[in-house]
């Protein structure tokens, strides 16, 4: 396999940029506990989105624990099973029972009214996801939590940067997390964040990243989950590059669009309702379901194209969750899981591969 052909490839910026930065690193000789290049990312970030607060963290499912433990979520929370894996994994291991709410089949977020339909005198809180960029339906949700009186936890992991300023996603409900995986337009390599409006609530989540230490004294029970500097060095090499890139993968996903808007057998999905696209992934709908899905993931495969059953199966169905709560029925979920496929997109994916990309998917569907 040809590696400038996989579904997802890192960006990575010159190395004498990031080697700037570790020069500062050796001249201090501070490599971890909130060092300055952790806090001058901070800084830049909240310039760059539009925010008031942000706490850096080691990795995004870290931030969404560390967002679950300090709003102090028991009990149950309702959330999406169209999503990676992480999203439920936080809210159990913070000590809460997840509850599935079915999806919108318009943009794949969570359906306000099956929110409704899934609240209890149990529940205490809310975590939808921006679903491939999708924004939720969050002023739906808000009214939702405020009526019952409950939290609202946003993973932001594939929402970074939409809507800057204007409409900003990250003011509403309690907290959003980001994460600046690899795999992600803008990345620290391994690494995340919150974004949080209550000062208080900053106050513990920054703790908390170190074993919940304010001053000499413990206060919260908590991990590790600092970001290094190191990793810090890579965002802000990477963040100057970060509206660059976005607009790469528009051009991309424009061709994606224009090329395989007469295929019959898929449905594409485009979101224009932002005002600042993400462009994470690509995505289409195969009409015919997981058979015509899988086929046509083989056949990319077997021409030296790697796409992404992304995602699947529905969380319901995951080995590590089946069973083990009740679950409510999912179906709009379940069809999308088993009928959508990510194709490549990354910055330095040529045009000519999506060219073939969108002539191998009409040629294994006889279109």
């Amino acid at each position: 396999m040809n590696d400038d052909l996989r579904f997802m490839k890192p960006f990575l910026p010159p190395i004498e940029e990031y080697e700037h930065y570790l020069k500062e690193i050796w001249e201090s000789e501070q490599l971890t506990n909130n060092g300055k290049l952790v806090q001058r990312l901070e800084d830049e970030l909240q310039d760059y989105l539009g925010v008031k607060n942000i706490a850096l963290f080691s990795n995004g499912h870290m931030s969404l624990e560390a967002i679950l433990r300090a709003c102090e979520v028991k009990g149950e929370v309702i959330t999406t099973p169209l999503t990676f894996v992480s999203t439920t994994h936080a809210i159990i291991n913070c000590g809460a029972i997840p509850v599935f709410a079915d999806i919108k089949r318009d943009d794949l977020t969570i359906d306000p009214n099956k929110i409704e339909e899934c609240i209890t005198e149990k529940t205490t809180a809310i975590l939808p996801v921006h679903v491939y960029g999708n924004i939720c339906d969050q002023r739906a949700i808000d009214d939702i939590a405020k009526r019952h009186n409950l939290k609202v936890i946003y993973d932001a992991a594939h929402a970074f940067g939409i809507n800057r300023g204007k409409n900003n996603i990250y003011e509403f409900g309690d907290a959003s997390a980001i994460s600046f995986h690899a795999t992600k337009c803008f990345h620290t390599v391994e690494g995340g964040a919150v974004i949080v409006n209550d000062d208080r609530l900053l106050q513990q989540i920054k703790a908390s990243r170190n074993f919940g230490l304010d001053g000499l004294e413990s206060k919260w029970v908590s991990g590790n989950m600092k970001m290094s500097e190191f990793h810090a060095a890579m965002g802000l090499c990477n963040l100057k590059y970060a509206d660059g890139l976005r607009y790469k993968r528009k051009q991309m996903t424009e061709m994606y669009m224009e090329l395989l808007q007469s295929v019959s057998s898929i449905e594409l999905m485009y979101d224009k309702n932002t005002d600042f696209e993400v462009y994470s992934y690509f995505y289409v709908i195969f009409k015919g379901g997981m058979a015509v899905r899988d086929k046509v993931f083989e056949y990319l495969k077997e021409k030296g194209y790697l796409s992404r059953k992304y995602f699947y199966p529905v969380l319901t169905e995951m080995s590590s969750i089946q069973g083990r709560f009740k679950n409510n029925d999912v179906p709009i979920a379940k069809s999308v899981s088993e009928s959508i496929l990510c194709l490549p997109l990354y910055s330095g994916l040529e045009h000519r591969d999506i060219s073939k990309i969108c002539v191998l998917i009409k040629d294994i569907l006889g279109e």
